[in-house]
This record gives structure tokens, sequence and C-alpha cells, in this order.
């Protein structure tokens, strides 16, 4: 994952162009042309790049509602998205999905949906077929903190432990379901003490820290890829906007301004920023080229997306599963 930039500077960028991504959706939003519930990612784009920066394109993710990040990360096409957002034909999805149904199995990203935990037992079962059948790949599935309350989680880790699965279930605790805080939901222990039980191996660490996602990410990729097992990493984090669309949603009361900027000083990439620790001159003219870059592309994913025609009603029916 470099893109043409240094690979120190590789996911610095990665983090910018996701960021600038949904910048772009919430200043389009408000035209009512993008008809779907979006769960924007704003403040929570370390763990998806630190994890893929370690994944090939064969390997699988899935992931629930919050899921533009996990898509791009993974080698995701914008332009395909942002058509998907729109509902048109050109979608990765057809335009049958919206935000929270993102599936592209050209980049192995096998999808999303916004039940609850919904995806943790089918990224499982992926995991038990490539143990079988495609030794050496795995499966990465990202989750809330509010899923690891669902059984299907706990069914899950039993699961792959007892088979030792390629898989890798990344918790991005961000301290909220919907509007409702971890100790009106959960008893006072952490998150990642949850997989104990079930002999898998847990790993907790800074969601807003790439370099310290991307450590963690490494060892469990390397069990996983290495016949060792699943691995429960948990990344505390946090979402800037609410919880669907693009306000910050103080005015709900249940989180705070104090809250939010503490948050806001913990930006991943103004941490990222910090560590590569470039000289001002120098940063400057690289933010510069990054910037541009990124709108160049953002303007023609928006672009290809209003072009391209909706689908046709005729086919409806087509790639539905009957009951």
């Amino acid at each position: 994952m470099t893109n043409g930039w240094p690979h120190e500077l590789a996911p610095y960028f990665e983090m910018l162009r996701i960021r600038r991504v949904e910048e772009a959706i919430a200043r389009r939003y408000s035209d009512q042309q993008m008809r779907t519930p979006v769960h924007f990612c704003i403040g929570q784009e370390a763990p998806a790049v630190g994890v893929s920066m370690h994944l090939t394109l064969a390997d699988q993710v899935m992931s629930a509602h919050r899921n533009h990040a996990h898509y791009l990360a993974k080698g995701g096409d914008l332009g395909r998205m942002i058509a998907e957002l729109y509902g048109r034909s050109t979608g990765c999805c057809k335009g049958r999905g919206g935000s929270q149904h993102l599936i592209d199995t050209s980049v192995g990203f096998a999808g999303a949906a916004p039940i609850l935990g919904s995806t943790i037992s089918i990224a499982t079962g992926i995991a038990f077929k490539l143990a079988k059948f495609n030794p050496g790949e795995v499966v990465v599935t990202y989750f809330g903190d509010a899923a690891c309350e669902e059984g299907v989680f706990h069914e899950s880790l039993a699961f792959a432990s007892l088979h030792s699965l390629p898989i890798i279930y990344v918790c991005e605790n961000n301290l909220y379901s919907v509007h409702s805080p971890m100790e009106s939901r959960q008893p006072d222990r952490p998150i990642a003490e949850l997989a104990t039980g079930h002999r898998v191996p847990s790993f907790e660490g800074d969601g807003n820290d790439v370099a310290e996602v991307s450590m963690l990410a490494s060892t469990a990729v390397n069990r996983a890829r290495n016949g060792a097992g699943p691995s429960f990493l948990v990344f505390n984090t946090y979402r800037i906007v609410g919880h669907v669309g693009p306000e910050v949603d103080l005015n709900l009361g249940y989180r705070t301004q104090d809250e939010l900027d503490h948050w806001e000083r913990k930006d991943p990439l103004v941490q990222e920023m910090r560590r590569l620790g470039l000289p001002t001159a120098a940063w400057k003219e690289l933010s510069d080229q990054m910037e541009d870059s990124i709108t160049l592309e953002i303007e023609s994913a928006f672009r290809f997306a209003i072009e391209s025609p909706y689908p046709d009603a005729a086919e409806v029916a087509l790639d539905v599963v009957p009951s």
C-alpha cells in the first residue's frame, strides 16, 4: 500500500484520502441525491489503514454499517463506492445496497451489513473455508463495541478457536452504540478480556495511532497466515460526527464538547503527522501534493457516479436469492 508515495508516508496518505472522501460526501449529502443512510468514519481512519497494510488482494474483509474506510483501505474503487451511494448501476452493489451494503469481491471485500454483529459469523464461515481450501489466506471482520454484546460474537470466537481459523476479529471501540455509552451497556471490564474464555489471544491498542494499529495487526495477521488461529484486536477510537449523517450531534446531550475536544486532539492524522516529524517546508509541499491528488480523484469519482445510469427496473429480481 503506497499509492506512489514513499512507504513511510503511505499510511498518512491513505487516512487523509479517506477523511477527504468522507468530508466530500458530507458536503454533498444535503443535495438529497444520495438516498441512503450514511455512517461516517471521520476520526476512525487508523484501524482500517493499519490493518490493511498487512493484507493481500486474496485476503477477505467484512464490515458493518460504518464501512467506507474498510472498503477503501482494502483497495475498493472510489468511483464505484460513490456510485453506490447515488444508487447508480455502476455502484459496487449495482446501486441496490447503498452505503451500508458495500461489496466488491474483486478486491476481497466480501461485504458489509448494518445488522449488529451479523457479518461476524459470515466472516468466520469464510475463514472455515479458507482453512480447508486456501491455506495462507486470512479474513478480517470489523465491528463496533456493541457487537461484542451479541451472542454471535461469542459463538464465532468459540468456533474459530476450536478449529484454529485464520481470522482476525477487529473491534473498533468508539465508546458509543448509537447514543448509549459503554457504562450503560457493559460491565466495567476491558472488552479485550472477552476473548480469554474462548482461548483467543487478544490485543488492545490506541485506535488513533496507525503505527500501533499496524504493529498489532502484523502480529495477528502473521498468526492467522501461519496456522496459529484467530486473534481479537480492540482499537480504542472515536467518531467525530454523529452516529449517522454528517452532523456532530452535540445538541442531543449524550456527549460533551469537552469530550469531543479531547478526541479531536487525538486525531489520527495529527498523531501520524507528529510521528513523521517532517520539517515544515518539506511537509507543506508534500501535503499540498497529496491534497491535489485526492481532490482530483474525488471530483472524478463524483462525476462518474452522477453521470452513471440508474438500474433498470426490469432487473429488480436479478441476483436475488428466492426464500
